[in-house]
């Protein structure tokens, strides 16, 4: 049986590290794509995983970047719209363990300007998952409107969604307002520890879950870094740990451990709908994958996630 379809629909971001001068008084940049839901739609690809990108494309400098680079890892951009904004420029800069700290330049760039119409011609009959998350659901004028898709699809197919708080640019107010909403339409949240640190501060993982299982959510994937991750399945819950690698950098892991989750998830036949039938051994096996597929994102620079033959390679090596 072929695979259906996972959609996703969310931003592009140019990361753009720091790198080595030729002089003191020079910066040099080192651009690649970027953006979580981007990130996202690349890794499933790869994956092998039909994935559809929603997005709002430039014709600046980076938006070619972004389409050539979403097109070659086989990411369908049938429903992307030629948007006349600028693109959304992240610098980023990289610490001693290769955690990166951003600064934003997003001010009226493409992302956000969604229109109803827009999304409206989009066609979900073929489609098992719908994921979405970090700004396009904060960012107006165009959040509202991607709340109001998800609205329409949630009764059509399954709706992930992984908050991504990004703090620089949006106030936690904003998520923390917004999340019990998100809950009641999604059935898969993934968020990291950083996440949760900001949503609801000094809340134990286990708390957390409690609340947005109550507040509608089914499956609910913690990320805790090199604690591995909590999986809470309407309330069953476990650990799964992490996979070891040598970690480059950690941009793109937590998209790349999504990837990897819905991935796993629709090739077993497990992603559909209101997620009925689900175990949690199955969720902790597809867990185990995802950490898999993060680990090796870990091992290279940048938001690189791997195609499903070094992934295959890999485990044969050993490596992770």
């Amino acid at each position: 049986m072929n695979p259906r379809r996972i959609t996703v629909l969310g931003e592009c971001v140019a990361d753009a590290f720091c790198a080595p001068a030729s002089a003191s008084s020079e910066l040099a940049l080192r651009v690649l794509p970027g953006g979580g839901p981007a990130n996202t739609a690349v890794a499933l690809a790869r994956l092998g995983t039909p994935a559809r990108f929603l997005a709002r494309l430039s014709a600046d400098v980076f938006g070619r970047l972004f389409r050539t680079h979403l097109e070659a890892s086989g990411v369908d951009l049938s429903y992307a719209v030629a948007a006349a904004e600028p693109s959304t420029l992240a610098v980023a800069e990289l610490d001693a363990q290769g955690q990166a700290a951003y600064s934003f330049h997003a001010q009226n760039t493409a992302d956000w300007q969604w229109s109803p119409g827009e999304l409206a011609r989009v066609d979900l009959s073929e489609t098992a998952c719908v994921h979405t998350g970090s700004l396009a659901l904060v960012r107006e004028p165009g959040a509202a409107v991607v709340e109001e898709f998800l609205a329409a699809a949630s009764p059509r197919t399954t709706i992930s969604i992984d908050p991504n708080v990004r703090p620089l640019l949006v106030s936690p107010d904003v998520y923390r307002a917004r999340l019990a909403h998100w809950c009641g339409l999604a059935d898969i949240l993934r968020l990291s520890e950083d996440d949760l640190d900001l949503l609801l501060p000094g809340t134990p993982p286990e708390q957390a879950c409690d609340i947005w299982h109550a507040a509608g959510a089914r499956l609910i994937v913690i990320t805790l870094g090199a604690d591995g991750a909590l999986v809470s399945l309407d309330g069953e819950r476990l650990r799964v740990p992490v996979a070891a690698t040598r970690v480059i950098d950690t941009v793109g892991a937590g998209d790349s451990f999504t990837a990897g989750l819905l991935h796993h998830l629709e090739a077993h036949g497990l992603l559909s709908g209101r997620l009925d039938g689900l175990g949690l051994d199955e969720v902790a096996e597809a867990c185990r994958f995802a950490t898999r597929v993060a680990a090796l994102t870990c091992s290279v620079a940048g938001p690189n996630p791997p195609w499903r033959d070094e992934l295959a390679q890999s485990a044969t090596a050993g490596k992770v």
